[in-house]
């Protein structure tokens, strides 16, 4: 019998085939009273479940069928397949909004608010399947997850740009039936990264990965307006996407590498998943994951609302000042404005916070609220002058973006050191949830239904000066939630070293457990089966 000071934290197991039960080492300093329940059953035995190895390295010329150790070329060359699935993610989604007014015109002359639905059917069904693959995530083959998710979006496209204009309500179902692809890919992409990279690696990889958000919003923007206009209809935007995305499933199958989970941390300990109820459990009472969410959440609702609408805006501010613009331009000058500022953005949040970490331990919730309090001026003066100065107007919101894109990189990361690996899928997809739920989901929505009332007490409301103040005055709501978002993220730093610490530990102190129960001998005899045979049946620590 082996007595403990502390309580056991579950069952462990080494290379062994017999579990056995174990508490981990009494020298633990840090108080996880509920890090204690929540470790139960992570680890388990090598037969099964996922490994959280050092990964071993070869030469960029060797490869190996076990995902245990991953060579630098499998694994950048992963990252790139990923981001260029990200890049044709963000692409389709805002196809749409390059090319809006036509859908508009063609579908009768919807409203805003009818508009935005279109955008808003999308990120609800998005967010819904968000958990499922979340789950799914966590216990399966992510790869094979993203190809037979993206194999569905890109059906679902083109199919959408077959639906005839009296049937609208059938467009936007098919738009929501996209949303079900792009959640397989959105939620399982960053956990592949984060256990291919550690560290300040990651973070530099994640930088790549989100430079896909800015720069395919901008080519959605730039190909879908462009392409209608060439070949004389708004569908053919629609039926770009999907012939790239086949070429997607193809690269992710049998190009892409399935790493261990939590192999990167580097502990040689084999992890298995808790039960969905204790993973909610404990994100919900995660306060750095919590608090960050939130302020993502307020994130998604501008950056939601402005993707979407801001061409259409800004096509009514040209109108209202006189010099009216194509569609057609004005999506690709917001498209190049958006990429600019989404490689600037990503690539000076990613450094800032990286730098700052050298001498300030919470510098990426500080990096967020940083970001979206310094987005408030520009985004406010912009929707101001944009009655009288176009150019002055692209600048202002070209720098508005830069400062929002402080944050695409860094909450990821947050997430993900804050969150031990077997969770991370799952809590992509909870974040998911609650942002778009929350976030751009509804702001399409919300600022088309505020824009239609204002505008409704006009005699012509689709009359272009009509249209614009009344869009204008509603934006402005986008500047109060970047303000509410900053706060949050600034209550997050409060929280992110213990937080942070908590899940290291939890990881860490899961390799002791299995390093310690290895070395224990067997306290119990072999009992025999009869035969004289000496089968051990059962060993056990009590504790």
């Amino acid at each position: 019998m082996i007595n403990r000071s502390h309580r056991s934290y579950g069952s462990f197991a080494c290379s062994e085939d017999a579990p056995d039960g174990l508490g981990l080492p009494s020298s633990q300093a840090y108080d996880m009273d509920r890090g204690r329940d929540d470790l139960e059953p992570i680890v388990q035995d090598g037969r099964g479940g996922t490994s959280l190895t050092s990964p071993r390295e070869l030469p960029d010329n060797e490869t190996s069928n076990s995902s245990s150790f991953v060579s630098k070329r499998r694994a950048y060359l992963t990252l790139g397949i990923l981001l260029f699935v990200n890049l044709l993610n963000y692409m389709d989604r805002y196809t749409v909004s390059g090319v809006l007014i036509k859908i508009k015109k063609y579908y009768h002359d919807l409203g805003n608010s009818e508009a935005g639905l279109i955008q808003t059917a999308f990120i609800c069904s998005y967010m819904v399947f968000s958990p499922v693959f979340g789950y799914l995530g966590d216990r399966y083959t992510r790869k094979y997850l993203m190809a037979g998710g993206i194999l569905l979006w890109a059906l679902f496209t083109l199919a959408s740009s077959f639906i005839p204009a009296d049937y609208y309500y059938g467009f936007v179902l098919l738009r929501a039936m996209v949303g079900i692809g792009e959640a397989s890919y959105s939620t399982i992409a960053p956990t592949i990264i984060a256990d291919l990279f550690a560290k300040d690696l990651r973070t530099q990889a994640l930088m790549i990965f989100y430079f896909a958000i800015p720069v395919g919003s901008g080519l959605g923007y730039i190909v879908g307006s462009n392409v209608a206009d060439l070949l004389g209809s708004w569908q053919w935007a629609l039926r770009v996407t999907p012939g790239l995305g086949v070429i997607c499933v193809i690269l992710i199958i049998f190009f892409s590498v399935e790493p261990q989970r939590g192999m990167s941390e580097g502990n040689n300990v084999h992890l298995s998943n808790t039960a969905v109820k204790t993973d909610l459990k404990e994100l919900a009472l995660n306060k750095s994951f919590v608090l960050s969410t939130v302020g993502f959440t307020c994130v998604a609702f501008v950056t939601g609302a402005l993707a979407f609408l801001a061409p259409t805006f800004m096509t009514y501010s040209t109108q209202f000042q006189g010099t009216p613009q194509t569609e057609a331009f004005i999506s690709l000058i917001f498209g190049i404005i958006t990429v600019a500022a989404g490689f600037l953005g990503v690539a000076l949040g990613a450094q800032i916070s990286q730098r700052w970490k050298r001498t300030n331990p919470r510098a990426d919730p500080l990096t967020c609220a940083l970001g979206l309090i310094s987005c408030v001026p520009f985004l406010f003066f912009a929707l101001v002058i944009s009655r009288y100065n176009t150019l002055i107007t692209w600048i202002l919101i070209f720098l508005g973006e830069t400062m929002l894109c402080l944050n695409w990189a860094v909450t990821a990361d947050i997430l993900l050191y804050v969150v031990i690996p077997t969770r991370r899928s799952l809590a992509e997809s909870v974040q998911i949830l609650i942002s778009h739920a929350f976030g751009d989901a509804i702001s399409p929505y919300i600022i088309g239904q505020i824009s239609d009332t204002l505008a409704s007490k006009s005699i012509d409301p689709n009359r272009p000066a009509v249209q614009f103040p009344a869009m204008q005055t509603a934006l402005y709501l986008t500047t109060f939630v970047c303000v509410f978002g900053g706060a949050f993220y600034l209550a997050t730093a409060l929280f992110v070293e213990k937080d942070k610490k908590r899940a290291e530990l939890t990881t860490k102190d899961a390799a002791a457990a299995v390093k310690e129960r290895c070395e224990v001998p067997s306290p119990i005899p072999a009992v025999t089966n009869g035969s004289g045979d000496g089968l051990n049946v059962m060993r056990s620590v009590v504790v």
